[in-house]
């Protein structure tokens, strides 16, 4: 669900208990695995993380006001979601994450970047971090330029 909260803070405050529990859990393990140059804030009605327009002036081609996202935690009417763009578009990191999961035993709920869960335990929590943390800035920024055509970029169209 989208959220109209104008900080990370005010976001969790309106979750219920369990929620903001869960949503706590997940954002201390992106936290503690981002890189050095990505930031934090309200992006999209949800937690995000994201290139700042100082590293990465152009922006999002979608819309280019928005800074570059990476990643995003958000708490949905029936699910919470983890959203990795780190591993969309990306083959090889996609594959690394399909068969860590696999091999962290637990189910995957996932959708083109999108990881569903209703419980923090349904979460390979170390998966999540490493897939984070294996992603520097600088290659974020080469990955998504290669894969977001430059016409796209100039004139902030959505072709995704």
């Amino acid at each position: 669900m989208h959220s109209d909260a104008a900080s990370v803070d005010g976001y969790l405050a309106a979750l219920s208990d369990e929620r903001r529990r869960a949503i706590e859990v997940v954002r201390a393990v992106i936290l503690k695995n981002l890189p050095k140059g990505y930031a934090e804030g309200m992006q999209y009605g949800m937690i995000g993380y994201f290139v700042p327009h100082h590293v990465y002036p152009p922006g999002y081609h979608c819309d280019p006001k928005q800074p570059l996202p990476f990643a995003g935690l958000a708490s949905q009417k029936r699910y919470m979601s983890v959203y990795l763009m780190c591993i969309y578009g990306d083959a090889d990191h996609l594959a690394w994450f399909r068969d860590a999961w696999v091999r962290s035993g637990k189910k995957l709920d996932m959708g083109k970047s999108c990881v569903r869960f209703k419980r923090v335990e349904d979460l390979a929590l170390e998966v999540i971090g490493q897939a984070v943390r294996r992603v520097s800035v600088k290659a974020f920024v080469k990955h998504y330029e290669s894969v977001v055509p430059a016409a796209a970029k100039r004139v902030g169209k959505c072709k995704s």
